[in-house]
């Protein structure tokens, strides 16, 4: 157990721009939160099948609910609350904050921070999945139904997150295309195309670009909008973090 979590244990910060496709699938694999999303699902899958006899099809139709709910959900959450500033403005959340999301923008390609925390992920999963899975499935087999697809659609979300950071080019001109308006969200304007495997949901709000000519530069793509001003009056991010807020990528051999 210990050489399987070891690496992540030890406290490894993964680049995802040095990696190759077979490193990061190997690490991927080895993610604790990876594994527990996998025994959750298998154990909420059984619970739909042994609550689910005589519900018929209506367990499916939670999972189908499921898939069809979690683009609007992941697009509400990343926008109105990993895109807020009113986290950073309390010390109660600025820790919060730091870890789900500004990390991530602050170097990208780092590995250990692009996953989701579990404490935090499985609440909101079970938060907003066990009531939809309930209603729409039928009662306790549905929402069982329904946790397991949310917990097998976040690793496939997780890993496909993980691939638009990657040094990699995508075969697939799907693949390619969501890699493109990901990085246009992390390096060039991160007030749009917030999607990360579908932006049906950036059209229909009117934050999807095409292209990066359609926005002009941010200056707060990689700090969100936390600079050194806003350090100053809020300053337990900053705190935190031990340096300055960035506005631009590390230089090679700068530390992160």
């Amino acid at each position: 157990m210990s050489a399987m979590y070891g690496p992540w244990r030890g406290g490894r910060s993964f680049d995802l721009g040095r990696m190759t496709l077979r490193e990061l699938v190997v690490a991927y694999a080895a993610h604790p939160a990876i594994h527990l999303y996998a025994v959750l699902a298998v154990v909420s899958t059984v619970l739909a099948v042994l609550w689910g006899e005589g519900a018929g099809f209506r367990p499916l139709l939670a999972v189908l609910a499921t898939a069809l709910a979690y683009p609007l959900a992941w697009y509400l959450i990343h926008r109105f609350v990993l895109h807020s500033r009113f986290l950073y403005r309390s010390p109660l959340t600025a820790a919060l904050w730091k870890r789900i999301h500004f990390d991530h923008h602050q170097d990208p390609h780092r590995l250990d921070v692009l996953f989701g925390a579990p404490v935090t992920t499985l609440p909101t999963i079970l938060a907003i999945l066990i009531p939809l899975g309930w209603f729409v499935g039928g009662g306790r087999a549905g929402a069982a139904a329904a946790v397991a697809a949310g917990l097998v659609i976040t690793c496939i979300y997780e890993f496909c997150h993980c691939i638009q950071h990657l040094n990699f080019k995508p075969r697939s001109r799907l693949l390619r295309r969501m890699k493109e308006l990901h990085l246009a969200h992390h390096f060039h304007h991160e007030g749009g195309n917030f999607g990360i495997t579908s932006y049906l949901i950036d059209r229909g709000f009117g934050t999807y670009y095409a292209e990066a000519r359609e926005r002009p530069r941010s200056p707060h793509a990689f700090n969100l909008g936390y600079d050194r001003a806003e350090a100053e009056r809020f300053p337990w991010v900053a705190r935190l973090t031990g340096a300055p807020p960035r506005d631009r990528p590390a230089r090679p051999g700068e530390k992160a």
